[in-house]
């Protein structure tokens, strides 16, 4: 059924690295979102009073809080879309996360009203007026929105976007939802006890929940979370496939919402080496770095002097001392410069961000102290990085 809806309605919209596809795919998710809950609000809300179901009603409100949601992403991934302007020189994409935690909170908001109906509900019961027609429009349900959860995923993987997983994870939800009203009916017919208070309580608990996981997942690339692993291996495969590379460091990744990623890049190359070809290289990987994987992409080219073996010995020295320290990811930038009452091993000490300053202070005492007993002389100049990435180049 989606593949079909894509045929007919997003003919020829094949190339979604293309921001104006990725839109167009947005949209249409979002109509066909607020088609099928809208449908589904106006069908329980009149099958729960026809029976007498708050639970049922109040699933149904739960659908129009979902169409509501899908008039919110329609309108966010419009919005996200607008080009760059002097206060938004980076875009406007992350009116996409945005987007999403304002589906967060719609249903918490919703969750905190129906919870406050059930209780109500469990101090005044009512008794439940059950046909087979319900039990037919439940299951209906239940259908349909195990369908849109799949639909919205399929859409969600093909553009990559965190709003509409959010709302394929809001509709797996709704048909747990709605499965445990459907329990709570056929309980109540069986045992002869109202209990539609205390399943609309659960109903309400799964909606306040999951708002909450939602609204965490939606709001952590606004926080600044790390990137995507693979992105990450992605652009390190890409760049250390080139000869002249020797060795890469703080890469530093931004994101400024989906199709907006920017980042840079130290790039080790030989001192002693063509400056001009050196340079050559490093603009060809920028290129093929954007051109493949999307992203405005900076590299900063930091030459070593390889054919000085006194650097090369300290540089492996510190290294395989530091290899299995905790905290600390590599070591960079090394050299030496000698002076007639000592001699400074200046270098950079790349750290993952939870390092704390105790831990700091213990590193640079214990290579301080390594560097003396290989040589007295030597005196440790180290700056601390830290690293902006999950996983080691």
């Amino acid at each position: 059924m989606t593949k079909l809806l894509i045929h007919l309605f997003m003919r020829g919209k094949d190339d979604l690295h293309d921001p104006s596809v990725r839109e167009a795919y947005g949209k249409f998710a979002g109509a066909v979102g607020i088609v099928t809950n809208a449908l589904l609000c106006v069908i329980k809300i009149f099958v729960g009073l026809a029976a007498s179901s708050l639970a049922i009603a109040a699933d149904g409100i739960n659908n129009l809080s979902d169409a509501s949601s899908s008039v919110i992403t329609l309108i966010g991934f419009h919005l996200s879309a607008k080009p760059q302007d002097q206060r938004h020189p980076y875009g406007h994409a992350r009116i996409e996360y945005l987007t999403g935690l304002l589906i967060s909170i719609g249903i918490l908001l919703i969750g905190a009203f129906l919870m406050r109906s059930a209780i109500v509900k469990i101090l005044h019961p009512q008794a439940m007026h059950l046909t087979a027609l319900t039990f037919a429009i439940l299951g209906i349900s239940i259908a349909l929105k195990i369908w849109q959860s799949v639909f919205y995923m399929n859409i969600a993987r093909r553009i990559d976007s965190l709003t509409l997983k959010a709302a394929a994870a809001d509709s797996r939800n709704d048909f747990v939802s709605t499965a445990v009203v459907l329990a709570g009916a056929i309980l109540s017919g069986i045992t002869g006890c109202s209990l539609d208070g205390w399943f609309s309580a659960a109903v309400a608990v799964f909606i306040i929940v999951s708002g909450v996981q939602l609204a965490l997942e939606t709001s952590s690339p606004l926080l600044g979370e790390a990137p995507d692993e693979d992105l990450v291996r992605d652009i390190v495969r890409m760049v250390k496939d080139n000869e002249g590379v020797l060795g890469i460091h703080d890469l530093i990744v931004h994101n400024y919402g989906p199709g907006k990623i920017f980042a840079s890049l130290h790039v080790e190359v030989d001192a002693d080496g063509d400056f001009l070809a050196s340079h050559d290289m490093i603009d060809n990987i920028e290129r093929q770095v954007h051109e493949t994987l999307g992203i405005e992409f900076v590299i900063h080219m930091d030459p070593i002097r390889t054919n000085d073996p006194e650097t090369k010995r300290l540089h492996q020295i510190i290294e395989d001392f530091t290899a299995k320290m905790p905290g600390i990811q590599n070591i960079h930038d090394l050299r030496i410069v000698p002076g007639e009452t000592h001699t400074n091993v200046i270098f950079d000490v790349a750290l993952y961000p939870d390092t704390s300053e105790e831990r700091q202070q213990e590193i640079k005492e214990e290579i301080t102290s390594l560097l003396s007993a290989v040589d007295p002389r030597y005196h440790a100049v180290m700056t601390f990085d830290q690293v902006y990435t999950l996983n080691t180049p």
